[in-house]
């Protein structure tokens, strides 16, 4: 078999395997679990049997409800209604009974002796998880239980007062489990053995971690809800996506020509590989989940974009196409791993330690990563050297760079380290600002600090078009203009829910009036109720957690890649320039802070670090040539200037996604978008005129204290060497 017929064979193959996920992923799409946002779901009120409970008991038993209910999606929402009332929202679920009878109702948790003697409460249990373990070749499966401190020592106590009798685990009067026990435990954990198979495990654990409440609960209510966002929403952002993807893939042919066009049929590959693994693992998507799609795609962009200008600048020294191609992925090669390996690891650790919003985020962007990986290194690769075997060796084909023009970055360093001060310090006085003027550092959306929950049974059912168009305009001039306004309708009712910042007496009535003015509706069927902001405050804790454990996680990788502890330093210091940037706009501009602002963030760090990593990666492979050692300015002003094509062409793929979206998205994916934007900007400006520059001034600080310990080590030896010179002559 010739090199050509093999070559149309891996073409047909690969267009065949294209057509394929794309014809799966167009028609599973229908099938991915959409979040709260943009499908809607299950809404569940439970109401305390404690008729004043303390804002603690409320704010443990919130938290403890939101990991119960993560089980059903990590999208789930859970926060405070009134002083004794939890809402529960499950994004994607279409039967309240369902959820219910899953859920079950939150009740009393017991430890207990032979006697019946109580030992411990659910109280002292801080968290349950099912596992399993292999013995000796035999799976066995396990509940892991961990207690708090109080418990611990209660959990040893018991323990050690009943060796050999079984210990009763009671919900709500029903013994669940009745372990043995083997031994005294202390430390604080302890694990539950002999248990049948992996979903009695899971049911168990599930029933201790949602029996473990401070406050017992009963329903109050549950509806069905409609999407918050509509389905305008979701036809809009498929809009967007299929333009933005047109515009990328038409860019990069203009600009690459022949690597352009392989690299947008491996696109076109990844969209539909993406989609249908969404499909497959039921990941949640949700408004911060299409951000970590549109990070990935711009991701998968840049590593074809690294590629090719590699390919271009060996094409320039004259090498073949053959050799080009093979020179320009070898030495693309730990850029890409590098960039999306440190990507990776703040995906992992988001997804392990974050919560709600931030564990959708991190699921789309990792899937994303590891596909753009696959189609930029086998893919696209595959697709060139099929086009080389037929012929296409013409270097006009692929473009020939020519020679680079060095640019002075360093000379230049001072005046880019001074705007971006002024831009930050230009922040932190918005902020200051806004704390005089709001009372907050920043304006707060419902998901942060709460606000007013407002049910209206209208006399027709109303679309979420028409309540969009004629009810939210009313709420939205009673709030004075405020634009957190978020509208969801209740299945199978006239009844409409309308979350919006606090309302005060006075508003509250001239809302109720108003909308029996216009709509006719009976006041006696509009009620409002206080709500917590739907991200708590452990919710928050957990986020910055995961940012920090994620920055440190990142800092040690690039350390050890590098060798070098300035380039960790001067990687996490560019990305500290670029989150305060989009913070001094998100204040200067009272931008909505809500639960999107943390995928917003997330998302900048991880485009930030990967278009950083490429212009570290230079630096490094130009520190290996003797000659531009001696001059480390020359090496970066080299480095950048090498690799600026790349960084403006990504970051232009990128801007092109998240403007369409702006362009012909809806009002609340617009105010996701316009921070995105920030944030590529400032991304590129740090990747190419501060993180380089701020390595030069570290590595040079470095160097000068060596010199001075040097000195200083060399002058003590001369003086100590005259001096017993002196003392000899004495």
């Amino acid at each position: 078999m010739n090199n050509k017929l093999k070559a149309a064979l891996g073409l047909l193959l690969i267009l065949a395997i294209t057509a394929g996920f794309c014809f799966l992923g167009v028609n599973g799409a229908r099938d991915i679990k959409l979040g709260l946002d943009l499908n809607g779901g299950v809404s569940i009120t439970y109401q305390t049997v404690e008729p004043n409970p303390t804002a603690e008991q409320m704010s443990d038993t919130i938290y403890k409800l939101q990991l119960k209910a993560q089980g059903y999606s990590t999208e789930a929402q859970v926060y405070q209604e009134g002083s004794n009332r939890i809402n529960i929202d499950i994004p994607g679920a279409t039967d309240a009974n369902e959820i219910l009878a899953e859920l079950g109702e939150p009740g009393t948790l017991q430890f207990a002796d032979i006697q019946g003697n109580v030992l411990l409460t659910g109280d002292d249990v801080k968290n349950a998880s099912a596992g399993m373990t292999n013995n000796n070749g035999t799976n066995e499966y396990i509940i892991q239980l961990t207690f708090t401190d109080e418990g611990a020592k209660k959990f040893a106590d018991a323990t050690a007062n009943n060796v050999g009798n079984p210990l009763f685990i009671i919900y709500n009067d029903n013994v669940i489990s009745a372990p043995t026990v083997q031994e005294a435990i202390s430390g604080g954990q302890a694990s539950i053995t002999g248990i049948s198979d992996y979903d009695e495990a899971t049911r168990i654990a599930s029933t201790i971690r949602i029996g473990a409440l401070p406050l017992q609960l009963t329903e109050l209510r549950s509806n069905v809800i409609g999407a918050t966002l509509g389905q305008e929403a979701i036809s809009t952002s498929i809009k967007a996506g299929i333009i933005g993807l047109g515009l990328v893939m038409l860019f990069m042919i203009i600009f690459y020509l022949l690597p352009g066009f392989t690299a947008s049929l491996a696109l076109i590959m990844y969209t539909g590989l993406e989609l249908v693994i969404l499909q497959a693992f039921e990941v949640t998507l949700t408004l911060p989940g299409i951000a970590g799609i549109i990070l990935s795609i711009g991701m998968a962009v840049d590593a074809n974009v690294i590629i090719f200008t590699r390919i271009k600048e060996e094409l320039g020294l004259g090498n073949s196409v053959e050799n080009a191609i093979k020179a320009g992925y070898s030495k693309a090669l730990s850029a890409i791993l590098d960039g999306n390996i440190t990507t990776l690891i703040a995906a992992a650790v988001l997804y392990l330690r974050g919560s709600g919003t931030v564990k959708g985020f991190a699921s789309t962007l990792a899937i994303g990563i590891v596909i753009s990986l696959i189609t930029a290194l086998f893919v696209t690769r595959s697709l060139l050297w099929t086009f080389v075997q037929f012929g296409a060796t013409n270097p006009k084909l692929y473009g020939v760079r020519k020679d680079i023009k060095i640019i002075d970055f360093i000379k230049f360093r001072k005046k880019a380290y001074t705007a971006s001060a002024v831009v930050i310090l230009a922040g932190f006085i918005f902020l200051g600002m806004n704390k005089a003027s709001i009372g907050n550092l920043f304006n707060y959306d419902l998901d942060f600090q709460g606000g007013s929950s407002t049910n209206v049974t209208f006399n027709e059912d109303l679309s979420l078009e028409d309540v969009d168009a004629k009810v939210s305009p009313i709420f939205k001039e009673v709030t004075g203009g405020d634009a957190s306004v978020q509208a969801s309708k209740v299945a199978g009712t006239n009844e409409v829910i309308i979350k919006t910042r606090t309302l005060t007496t006075e508003e509250r009535k001239d809302l109720y009036q108003k909308l029996v003015d216009e709509f006719s509706v009976d006041e006696s069927k509009i009620t409002t109720e206080n709500i917590s902001g739907a991200v708590s405050n452990e919710m928050k804790a957990d986020a910055v957690w995961a940012f920090i454990i994620a920055i440190i996680c990142m800092l040690i990788y690039i350390w050890i890649r590098f060798k070098d502890i300035r380039f960790a330093s001067a990687s996490v210091l560019a990305l500290t320039h670029d989150v305060l940037v989009t913070v001094a706009f998100y204040a200067g501009l009272k931008w909505a802070v809500g639960s999107t602002f943390i995928a917003c963030i997330l998302t900048i760090v991880g485009y930030s670090i990967n278009a950083t990593i490429v212009v570290f990666d230079r630096i490094r492979e130009n520190l290996a040539d003797p000659e531009k050692r001696k001059d480390k300015a020359d090496c970066v002003n080299t480095a950048i200037s090498q690799t600026l094509t790349r960084s403006i062409n990504t970051s232009l793929t990128t801007f092109i996604m998240v403007i369409v979206l702006f362009i012909f998205g809806v009002s609340s994916i617009r105010d996701f978008t316009m921070p995105l934007m920030v944030g590529i900007v400032a991304g590129a400006w740090s990747s190419i005129t501060i993180a380089g520059p701020l390595w030069f001034d570290l590595t040079n600080r470095a160097m000068k204290k060596q010199a001075e310990k040097a000195a200083a080590e060399k002058a003590a030896k001369l003086e100590a060497k005259a001096a017993k010179k002196k003392s000899k002559q004495n």
